[in-house]
């Protein structure tokens, strides 16, 4: 079945150095990008992540620190990884909260961005968890019935990927082939994490939320009324730079709004001192 969309979309999966996203690294990253006209484009590399891969991640992928010593580094890589994927969407297996935060992540570290804005992002395991509740070698056995050929190595996985959400759009009526739809479908929670690490939320009314800790709920304005030093914690700790980035975007929006009204308020007292003066004269005059 051909996916019905308007722009590209590339499907893409990491192997990495371990989970944690600020600390660990990218050993390989592979992208399939599908336009509208069904045409394909691939792009794989290997990484050299600059640290040690870790045994417990080496046995998942297969690949070892001798693999990758030669391999040119994420830096040498970012912008010709953000020339590829260019103004396409997004879709993964796991991706809205592994894989997209980890290359967010990577290319920040290395002063390269590219924007979230307007870019949809669809995550075929939601799908499959809301629907059969299986892993990715078995939503492959069950949707497509086959086996992955070296599962665990990133090609391999994103095909995987992008020929399950094909088939999940057949099976099942209510899985629109609509990218608009599938990015919200593929949403976990009330609340849409705008960072995808999910330490930031977005409620149904626009409000940005803190989405953890003792702030949980709350939103940014009301914390930083009230605590404004919570956002400097957060900023000089061990937090993803996108969450950094987001949070003190929107700060510095809070900040300037309060700015704006203490002069708007300051000059609507002026205001109101001059037509009061200006009162007394005329009656004094009079």
């Amino acid at each position: 079945m051909k996916l019905n969309l308007q722009k590209p979309l590339a499907f893409f999966d990491l192997e990495t150095t371990g989970l944690n996203i600020s600390k660990d690294k990218i050993v390989e990253i592979s992208i399939l990008k599908i336009r509208p006209d069904e045409s394909e484009e691939t792009y794989t590399r290997r990484i050299n992540p600059g640290i040690q891969i870790s045994e417990e991640s080496i046995a998942i992928h297969g690949i070892t620190n001798a693999a990758v010593k030669n391999e040119p580094t994420f830096g040498e890589l970012a912008n010709e990884i953000k020339d590829f994927i260019g103004d396409a969407d997004l879709a993964g297996y796991n991706s809205n909260r592994f894989d997209i935060p980890f290359l967010l992540e990577e290319l920040l570290n290395h002063n390269v961005e590219i924007s979230m804005e307007n870019r949809r992002c669809i995550d075929v395991q939601t799908v499959f968890h809301k629907m059969e509740q299986r892993t990715l070698s078995a939503a492959y056995k069950f949707y497509c019935d086959q086996t992955i050929e070296n599962a665990h190595s990133a090609e391999a996985d994103t095909r995987a990927t992008f020929e399950i959400l094909k088939a999940q759009i057949d099976r099942y009526p209510e899985v629109e082939n609509d990218i608009d739809f599938l990015e919200e479908f593929t949403q976990q929670g009330a609340n849409k994490k705008i960072d995808f690490v999910g330490r930031l939320a977005m409620n149904e009314k626009g409000d940005v939320l803190y989405n953890f800790g003792k702030h949980n709920g709350k939103t940014l304005q009301e914390v930083y009324k009230k605590e404004p030093g919570y956002h400097r914690w957060i900023m000089d700790n061990d937090f993803p730079l996108i969450t950094k980035k987001i949070l003190d975007q929107h700060i510095s929006k809070i900040i300037l709004t309060e700015k704006e009204n203490r002069t708007n308020l300051k000059m609507k007292a002026q205001e109101n001192l001059v037509n009061k003066i200006d009162q007394l004269k005329n009656k004094f005059n009079q």
